[in-house]
């Protein structure tokens, strides 16, 4: 499994069981692509861009990870308090990978708007992983 892979499955997992982010978004509100007709609120992990961040000596790579906060409700005050949930959780998580190490993931920012195509409020959020492989 790659390490991107074995990522976004942990990061599935420790979403999946946090338990203040499931009183937020439901036992369901965890996915990892839109819903063409997307129930509300809801997480998705959005994307995982990987590049190499090996060293002479030990193999890696640096992970800019892309999760999401949708809400319908009136202003960003929800998808705000999924944002914050998904930060507590995540924020230097020591998550286990399968076939890889997890050395850091640390939140980056946190981007709010509104979508201008729906009537649904987003928060755009972005971590840093870097992973080496299990020798």
């Amino acid at each position: 499994m790659s390490a991107a892979s074995a990522l976004q499955k942990a990061i599935f997992a420790r979403l999946s069981g946090d338990a203040a982010l499931t009183a937020l978004v439901g036992a369901n509100g965890i996915t990892d692509r839109r819903l063409a007709e997307p129930a509300s609120p809801l997480v998705v992990i959005a994307g995982i861009d990987s590049t190499d961040h090996s060293t002479a000596t030990e193999a890696g790579e640096a992970h800019m990870v892309t999760l999401e906060a949708w809400s319908e409700a009136a202003g960003h005050r929800q998808a705000q308090a999924i944002a914050a949930a998904v930060r507590a959780a995540l924020h230097d998580a020591p998550l286990a990978l399968a076939g890889h190490h997890l050395v850091l993931l640390l939140h980056r920012d946190t981007r709010l708007k509104r979508d201008g195509k729906s009537r649904f409020h987003r928060a755009e959020m972005r971590f840093r992983a870097v992973t080496e492989p299990n020798e």
